[in-house]
């Protein structure tokens, strides 16, 4: 008997496995990350869990780490970290991502751990499931405050001195390409917190914040 092909997998379908998932996740014990207080271990088991759970179901193209986002079919980066310090790294690609988006969405898991001494196993509980939209993911101070700037009538060379003030890394030339950028279309307000490093740092505190109140930021659990 021929195996059935399993379905496609879509955004919408990703972000309500992500759902039952979480709240399965959140009720079970695993031995394995019982004392482990590395975040990048805990991160990696849940990500490849969900991952598995999601390959077991649908088809889709998988992205090894090193090669960039998780599911680069459907534009989606996935995110594991804890709720003590809800933030994780990205590549950096440019810094024009600080103010147009990173170019993918991001789905967020923010776990709490607890270890039961007695059965020697550890819970990940799903606190926050959030989905960020690719047009959300610029940095918020640097998107709202050339939002502010340019509803103020600022011009070329106001939006180049904001970038040179919030540190921008871009030289005199690229600026100039990006203030005109934003004087025929102002960018849409990123709800992330971006710290410049040869690495992006995403802190995900506002998302977490505004999940569900804002457009392009939904709460999943």
């Amino acid at each position: 008997m021929e195996q059935q092909r399993k379905p496609d997998l879509t955004v919408r379908a990703l972000q309500e496995h992500a759902e039952t998932f979480a709240e399965a996740e959140s009720r079970y014990d695993e031995r394995t990350l019982y004392g482990v207080t590395d975040g990048k271990a805990v991160g990696t088991y849940l990500e490849h869990k969900f991952l598995d759970h999601l390959g077991v179901r649908f088809t889709f193209e998988r992205s090894s780490s090193a090669e960039g986002i998780d599911l680069p079919g459907l534009g989606v980066d996935i995110k594991v970290t804890s709720i003590r310090q809800p933030q994780s790294s990205c590549p950096y690609t440019s810094a024009r991502q600080k103010i147009f988006g990173l170019g993918y969405s991001l789905l967020v898991f923010v776990y709490e751990k607890t270890d039961n001494a007695a059965s020697k196993t550890a819970r990940l509980r799903i606190q926050h499931l959030v989905y960020v939209s690719a047009e959300q993911t610029g940095d918020f101070q640097m998107t709202s405050g050339l939002r502010a700037i340019l509803q103020n009538e600022g011009n070329k060379d106001d939006v180049m001195a904001f970038m040179r003030d919030k540190n921008l890394p871009v030289d005199e030339i690229e600026a100039g390409t990006i203030a005109d950028e934003l004087l025929a279309r102002p960018p849409i307000l990123g709800y992330l917190t971006i710290s410049n490093a040869l690495q992006w740092r995403l802190q995900y505190g506002r998302v977490i914040e505004k999940a569900g109140n804002v457009a392009g930021v939904l709460r999943l659990r």
